[in-house]
């Protein structure tokens, strides 16, 4: 399914122009997120087509953001750098920001991104 250029009014809207792959993905991950960290503060973004998520919407807060693709969607990592990744799932060259590519919803919920997720709530905020 080729992404549209237009800009969604929501994050179901966004995911409704995608894949059932990359729509499960997308699901799974913001579930995996909130269940990490429930009371984390969400806000879709329509310009840049994602879903951010941290302790606030300072950037400074920022933990995650998922951005869909066509065929995945992107679990960036602020952090991503710097996190531990025995899996080697984190991809990316950014001087700090970095990127797993979860193509289903098996694979959100794989244990190696949980430890990933959980790395990036660790390091990326006190309090957590």
């Amino acid at each position: 399914m080729a992404e549209s250029t237009a800009r969604p009014s929501s994050w179901d809207a966004l995911l409704d122009g995608q894949s059932a792959e990359v729509r499960a993905a997308s699901r799974a991950l913001e579930s995996l997120i909130r269940d990490e960290l429930p009371d984390i503060v969400v806000e879709f973004d329509p310009g840049n087509r994602l879903l951010a998520f941290g302790r606030s919407m300072r950037m400074r807060d920022l933990l995650f953001a998922l951005i869909p693709h066509a065929r995945w969607v992107n679990l960036q990592l602020p952090d991503g750098a710097v996190l531990p990744d025995p899996g080697a799932l984190i991809e990316g060259t950014g001087k700090r920001i970095r990127h797993v590519k979860v193509r289903s919803a098996a694979a959100a919920t794989d244990p190696k991104v949980r430890a990933i997720v959980r790395a990036q709530i660790a390091l990326g905020a006190p309090g957590s």
